[in-house]
């Protein structure tokens, strides 16, 4: 046995999983985006980061490499005699600024006629590309491995050495050559701006830092273990076309990385030596806060659809109540006990219904009979008076024998009113109902005592006009258009000035079709109508 449920129940449930789905979707519209946004925010932090290094590098080396061209331009270096005034002065630089590890002077062969604490004095270097490259001109070379003063400097941390070349030409007034003032800068100043940008940072969760040559892929600053490794990334070759930007890596040990990624292009008249710069931070720490953020959407969505479904609850038994009153003193009735049907006022559906049903139990008994009011019931429609589909069925039993004996032709209208909905809309279903009897009263002055209009519910309409063999398509318009024109004039109810269209489908029946297929014709003409612009008539045709 089928079991049935309560409207109440049946409205809460249904609009309950709507409810659900609703916030659910909303939650992960709405939770989507901001995840988007906030993995964009993580990756232009790794990525300003990067340019943060890259830009404080460029800069650095933009003023070590000025002060080397600004003192090579001193007349006291021209002067090779003095040499303990020029062994002073570069002394003096690099007790200043430590990150020159060794500066030197040389002569126009290549040796060496002063220097930093005297290291590599009197050494031809004429081979060294510092000397061959300042020859030319300003030389800034990158980063490479201690050669020469490898075993002349101090090395307290025992690491390999690494130094950044800079140079220069040293000319006369007369522009001639008269030796190159070099300096090794030591890479450790690229430790300590790394330091200098890291250490602000609020969160440093296992974030790294890297420089890379852009050159080979080789790493020149970053973890101990991975300097002088090759870098293999997408994203390197990306930042080569691409000055900065962000992406998530896999990298060499088969982790996934939130990787920023900033091209340093040089500071001011300094064009740079096209490191690369790379900030990394594992991605289950960088998006930790995303995964907070999508359990607590979840969480939130989660409260809201259960808070909806209480209330979809309450309103479904204000809604529920009436109908189930209305339906017990229906059901009191129909076993033979005198019952009123309640009334109600607020709900209009449910205003309607008790009107409606109220309106019904007083005919029914007034009626002097239960089977002729009955049998009117069932034969013509209960608001305009005239025949519905029933009527219309039992009509077509005996028209098209007539038809048939006759050699006549049956001509079907289907009609639907264009803008009922609005007028019931705009002022309530009580003029709607009445428009539809006006409305049928107009078409019953088209047809003769054996013809028929019906009302198949709403504000859909059959007329049913009988026509002989040789009716033309012009004489078929011609009676449609008159009907289209008759229901567009306006309507005055209750001091209303109501005004309706009419859309029309139209077929002709004769004895070798059925009258459910030309019904069927008659259907799809009128969709047509609807379609291509309403307010007018269109015919399937089945004979020329």
């Amino acid at each position: 046995m089928r079991r049935s449920i309560s409207l109440r129940t049946y409205f809460s449930i249904y609009l309950g999983i709507l409810i659900i789905l609703m916030s659910g979707i909303l939650s992960i519209i709405i939770g989507n985006k901001s995840i988007r946004e906030m993995k964009n925010d993580k990756g232009e932090a790794l990525e300003e980061i990067a340019y943060q290094m890259a830009d404080k590098m460029d800069a650095y080396m933009w003023s070590r490499s000025g002060e080397i061209f600004t003192l090579s331009h001193l007349d006291t270096l021209l002067d090779s005699n003095d040499v303990d005034t020029i062994q002073n002065l570069l002394e003096q630089l690099k007790v200043n600024i430590p990150s020159f590890s060794w500066i030197g002077l040389t002569d126009n062969k290549g040796t060496v006629i002063a220097s930093t604490e005297g290291i590599l004095s009197g050494v031809d270097i004429s081979e060294r590309p510092v000397f061959i490259e300042g020859k030319k001109g300003k030389f800034i070379g990158d980063v490479h491995d201690a050669v020469l003063l490898a075993k002349l400097l101090p090395n307290p941390s025992g690491e390999p050495m690494k130094f950044v070349d800079v140079s220069t030409q040293i000319t006369d007034s007369k522009s001639s050559f008269k030796g190159v003032l070099a300096a090794h800068l030591s890479w450790d100043w690229a430790r300590e701006i790394e330091k200098s940008v890291m250490e602000p940072l609020h969160d440093r969760s296992n974030i790294e830092m890297f420089v890379v040559s852009s050159k080979d892929n080789v790493i020149l600053l970053g973890n101990n273990e991975m300097i002088g490794k090759t870098l293999n990334l997408n994203g390197i070759s990306e930042t080569k076309d691409n000055v900065k930007h962000w992406s998530v890596e896999t990298w060499d040990d088969g982790k996934q990385y939130l990787t920023g990624y900033t091209l340093a292009d040089g500071y001011m008249n300094y064009k740079g030596l096209g490191w690369i710069t790379i900030v990394r931070q594992p991605l289950k720490q960088a998006y930790s806060s995303i995964r907070d953020l999508q359990l607590f959407i979840l969480l939130v969505g989660s409260i809201c659809a259960i808070i909806f479904s209480i209330i979809i609850w309450l309103i479904a038994s204000k809604i529920a109540n009436p109908i189930k009153q209305i339906s017990t003193a229906a059901e009191y009735l129909r076993i033979g006990k005198k019952e009123q049907i309640p009334q109600y006022y607020g709900i209009k559906e449910i205003e309607m219904l008790s009107v409606s049903l109220r309106e019904l139990v007083n005919s029914l008994m007034k009626s002097e009979t239960a089977l002729d009011v009955m049998e009117s019931k069932a034969h013509n429609d209960f608001l305009t008076g005239i025949p519905n589909r029933v009527g219309l069925e039992k009509y077509l039993e005996y028209a098209t024998q007539a038809a048939l004996e006759n050699h006549n032709k049956l001509l079907f209208l289907c009609l639907d009113l264009d803008g009922f909905k609005n007028v019931n809309d705009t002022y309530g279903h009580h003029i709607g109902d009445l428009l539809l009897k006006e409305v049928s009263k107009k078409l019953s002055k088209f047809v003769t005592n054996e013809e028929l209009v019906a009302r198949l519910g709403g504000d859909e309409f059959v007329i049913v006009v009988q026509g002989h063999s040789y009716i033309t398509l012009e004489e078929k318009n011609d009676f449609a258009n008159r009907i289209i024109t008759e229901i567009n004039t306006p309507i005055i109810i209750e001091g209303h000035s109501l005004h309706v269209g009419c859309s029309i489908g139209g077929a002709i029946w004769s004895e070798h079709l059925s009258v459910t297929d030309i019904l069927k014709k008659a259907d799809e003409a009128l969709y047509d109508s609807k379609h291509n612009g309403k307010n007018k008539v269109t015919f399937y045709s089945t004979f020329q």
